[in-house]
């Protein structure tokens, strides 16, 4: 069983989070002690960590920040702001994942499920893109010295696109893989997602790196 560690000061929710995980099948492990939270994190041994952004004279993200130093352990991010600054902020800092409060239980699991497989999976945080290098961890692109800070749909874009390189992903594979997420993402708000990442490779110098196919989807070239 799964180990989860849950960090979120909130009683009722952080009650309410550990039933929801233990009758899915893992075992929720709670920090009540907020005065050794990043020794906590470091040796609870968890699967994975559910991060609360706003803590008790802590900040989240800080301490994301911190544990990534030592740690490549995922993480979700959990907050009730909805702002895409604080998504590309935690992305930034090293978060596997990002949910709104209120969350619903159903996509917090498939969450969890998602960032657990693709632990699993992964040999190493960082990929390349021709002389490029991807972190999955940060969430960013690198290139000769710059780097662009993906949020989270473009970087679902862009590792679907990334993992099928040279074949075409149609829109309505970038929507399932979009599906789950807090925003409704229709078929606009899609178009507004590849046209941001086009532009955040362009500033790369990787200009003309995702070809439309009209009426089939996008290539990565």
């Amino acid at each position: 069983m799964k180990k989860i560690l849950l960090i979120e000061d909130e009683a009722a929710l952080r009650d309410e989070l550990s039933v929801l995980l233990k009758n899915a099948g893992y075992t929720p492990v709670s920090v009540t002690e907020w005065d050794s939270v990043p020794e906590q994190m470091k040796s609870s041994g968890a699967d994975l960590i559910l991060l609360d952004i706003n803590l008790p004279g802590l900040n989240g993200e800080a301490l994301l920040q911190e544990f990534r130093r030592e740690s490549s352990t995922p993480v979700i991010m959990l907050t009730s702001r909805t702002s895409e600054i604080d998504e590309v902020l935690s992305m930034s800092y090293g978060a596997d994942d990002f949910v709104t409060k209120p969350y619903n239980p159903t996509i917090l699991l498939l969450r969890i499920s998602a960032v657990l497989k693709r632990s699993a999976g992964k040999t190493s945080s960082v990929q390349t893109y021709h002389d490029a290098q991807v972190s999955t961890m940060k969430g960013s692109i690198s290139r000769n010295g710059a780097e662009q800070i993906l949020t989270k749909n473009e970087m679902i874009i862009f590792q679907l696109l990334l993992d099928r390189q040279g074949e075409i992903v149609t829109r309505d594979d970038l929507m399932t893989a979009l599906w789950d997420n807090d925003e409704f993402v229709n078929d606009n708000a899609l178009s507004v997602n590849v046209s941001r990442l086009r532009s955040k490779l362009a500033e790369l110098g990787l200009k003309d790196a995702i070809e439309t196919r009209k009426k089939q989807g996008y290539v990565l070239k």
